[in-house]
């Protein structure tokens, strides 16, 4: 049973708010023989990488029932859909053939395509840590743009280039699986360039409408000792400052810009290029402590001893099945505080991404998780910040990178055996939100 709405009904949200649901290519597409190899193809093919060992060979074959997951989001109410291009696929004989259909099916459905040109899926021939891939990579959203560009009107650059550098470079938990700890500095570095030099290549060709989606939270100390606030600090500037300073103020925290390849301030002009707004993918703060001295299971990740910092459970709250904790207020702290710390240099900002994995059909935890985080996001309206969208991740079940199918995170169940699509209770709580917000509310 859904909650009404009318017995505590969700505020009202600005006109031209967007609204809208996220995904990303490797995780739900299939048909990957008719793309080239990714570095994720790589990486779940060997032993032990993913924890149930699938692939996202098939996934939820979006590919070939595209238009049926239009039609969830016609269904939905959804002002805009937010999918990724995968690159591979682009280099691949009429790759983007398919993004031309799925664009013309989702302005056929009155749905505004939002593509996020990496979502991680670079093509197995590259590598972050050569800088040509970011010149690569702006070859790469010139010609998508040339395409596309003639519907498509809302771009976003990179998805959590601070997750892909972390999990995949530093950590080894993701694909390409390598374990170079703060020698995965440069991942960052070009990652950032490759922002850059795509915010140019969008802009010569027309388009006036582009954002980034970078992951964020709150970090918590594990209590006001000197060690655990130093601890935090750096985990904060390693998470979050690292990744919104060189966009938002064109400049590293101080001592790490030292830490980069290449011509920084040369570079870090490139990289500040103007945004016209900011994204942010939400899901929890982290507490944060001085270093253990043991290396500690986080979240489904081993964090080493070694670093200058340790990772320590958030106490007394709820948690989802993944065992992330539920914080809504953790948003509306986030987005202030960056409106604190950034000031009139922080672009209007979207909410690119914020979810949670539950199983069941009736996921009223789910419901419950979104109503809150749509409040908090509320909250921070009120506060000042200038908020323009909301993305819940994610429309599809779908394949959770090194979790495999084990987590689900989708308003819309897939039965990964014979694919059938059911929309959840979610879906139709997040469809009574979009209509009750009224007609024409979405940007």
């Amino acid at each position: 049973m859904i909650p009404p709405m009318a017995t505590n009904p969700i505020p009202q949200f600005p006109a031209g708010f967007l609204w809208g649901v996220s995904t990303s290519a490797h995780q739900i597409e299939g048909a990957v023989d008719e793309r080239e190899p990714s570095v994720w193809d790589a990486f779940t093919a060997e032993p032990g990488r993913v924890k149930d060992g699938s692939t996202a060979a098939v996934a939820c074959d979006h590919y070939h029932r595209y238009p049926e997951d239009v039609a969830l989001l016609a269904g939905l109410g959804v002002d805009a859909y937010r999918f990724s291009i995968s690159w591979p696929r682009v280099n691949s004989p009429n790759g983007l053939d398919f993004y031309d259909r799925l664009v013309d099916e989702l302005c056929a459905a009155g749905v505004r395509p939002v593509p996020t040109l990496f979502h991680w899926d670079l093509p197995v021939t590259l590598d972050w840590l050569d800088r040509d891939t970011a010149a690569r990579f702006a070859d790469h959203v010139s010609r998508v743009a040339a395409r596309l560009g003639d519907r498509v009107t809302k771009w976003i650059t990179l998805n959590e280039p601070a997750e892909h550098t972390l999990l995949g470079h530093a950590l080894g938990a993701h694909a390409p699986g390598r374990q170079l700890l703060f020698d995965a500095l440069p991942v960052a570095h070009h990652q950032l360039l490759a922002h850059g030099l795509a915010v140019r290549a969008l802009r010569a060709a027309g388009a006036a409408d582009i954002g980034i989606a970078n992951s964020h939270g709150p970090t918590w100390p594990a209590s006001r000792d000197p060690a655990d606030l130093e601890a935090a600090g750096f985990y904060d500037l390693l998470l979050n400052r690292l990744f919104a300073e060189p966009v938002i103020l064109g400049e590293y925290p101080d001592g790490i810009g030292e830490l980069m390849p290449g011509d920084i301030q040369s570079d870090l002009k490139v990289i500040a290029e103007p945004l016209d707004w900011y994204g942010v993918n939400y899901y929890a703060p982290t507490r944060v402590g001085a270093p253990q001295g043991t290396d500690t299971e986080f979240g489904g990740l081993t964090i080493p001893s070694e670093l200058p910092f340790s990772v320590r459970e958030i106490e007394d709250r709820p948690v989802t099945d993944f065992g992330w904790p539920v914080v809504p207020e953790g948003l509306t702290e986030l987005l202030t505080g960056f409106r604190e710390r950034y000031g009139d240099r922080l672009p209007p900002v979207v909410i690119t991404e914020n979810g949670c994995s539950y199983e069941g059909i009736d996921d009223q935890d789910r419901i419950a998780y979104l109503d809150g985080h749509v409040r908090a996001l509320h909250r921070a309206l009120e506060a000042g910040v200038d908020v323009r969208g909301y993305f819940v991740w994610s429309l599809l079940d779908n394949f959770e990178w090194a979790e495999g199918y084990a987590r689900r995170f989708g308003l819309v169940h897939v039965d990964y055996g014979t694919l059938e699509r059911t929309p959840k209770a979610s879906y139709r709580w997040f469809q009574q939100l979009l209509r009750a917000q009224g007609p024409g509310a979405g940007g």
